[in-house]
């Protein structure tokens, strides 16, 4: 089996993955239209089977949120909540239910060779470069497209950011006073807020969903013998996908009860 490449390109200094853009606003887009559609003709009576989806997603992320901190807060949450939650759960599956790479074989274009081997030095980007020839040499290397968008680092770290800036806006926001004592007058939550915290809450995500791509792709090689696994790792992943989500959930909005409950 070939490695699968991504095309990516660099500006200033930063590298952007090309499928990673793509699947990540398609999430955004999905996140969208579930909301959009499930939410249009709310009734105050007897609700229907759409309106009872979208409340009890509502309800499930309220619980999350009351679980840590009051409810005036959680509800004040609700928006960000619902918005990391579905965005999550959504991109989770989107490596489960498809998967779609274009087989190359031959001779690439440069342009397409100087994306396929961007790297951090140049004796980096001759060895790719020298890897992808032989492949393509040998049967062709496999570029893929569509993946889920949190299985790459850079997408949970920048939701961890968020949500991690978030919180301690609200903490300076409630007493800027409080929010210092608590966060730099112990060095416990220094290495807390710092380093653990933007380290644990992205790469538990990232190490999760990056596995369960790389064993879907192990599988799919693997023909008709791999199919009974494959459909049970699906399943899986499935679940796997909709934990992960959760877990995020719950931590952020435990790291955001922190600065904003009383007792701290």
């Amino acid at each position: 089996m070939s490695h699968h490449y991504t095309l990516r390109f660099e500006v200033g200094g930063m590298v952007f993955d090309i499928s990673t853009m793509l699947m990540s606003v398609l999430t955004a887009i999905l996140v969208f239209v579930f909301l959009f559609v499930m939410t249009r003709k709310l009734e105050a009576g007897v609700p229907g089977g759409k309106q009872n989806a979208v409340e009890w997603v509502f309800d499930f992320v309220k619980n999350v949120s009351s679980g840590y901190m009051d409810m005036k807060y959680a509800m004040k949450l609700m928006t960000l909540g619902l918005t990391v939650f579905l965005f999550i759960f959504i991109g989770n599956q989107l490596g489960v239910i498809a998967t779609v790479n274009t087989l190359h074989e031959g001779e690439l274009g440069e342009g397409v060779m100087e994306m396929l081997t961007v790297a951090p030095t140049p004796e980096q980007e001759a060895a790719k470069r020298e890897t992808i020839e032989h492949e393509l040499a040998d049967h062709g290397i496999h570029i893929a497209w569509w993946k889920s968008p949190t299985a790459t680092p850079s997408v949970t770290f920048a939701l961890a950011l968020v949500v991690l800036l978030y919180s301690h806006y609200l903490g300076i926001s409630k007493s800027a006073g409080g929010w210092f004592k608590h966060t730099f007058l112990n060095p416990v939550h220094i290495l807390e807020e710092f380093i653990i915290k933007p380290l644990t809450l992205p790469l538990r995500l990232f190490g999760n969903l990056f596995a369960k791509e790389i064993m879907i792709a192990f599988l799919l090689s693997g023909g008709i013998l791999a199919a009974a696994p494959l459909f049970v790792w699906l399943g899986y992943s499935v679940f796997v996908g909709a934990i992960q989500a959760f877990i995020f959930l719950t931590l952020s909005m435990v790291y955001i009860s922190q600065h904003i409950n009383d007792e701290h």
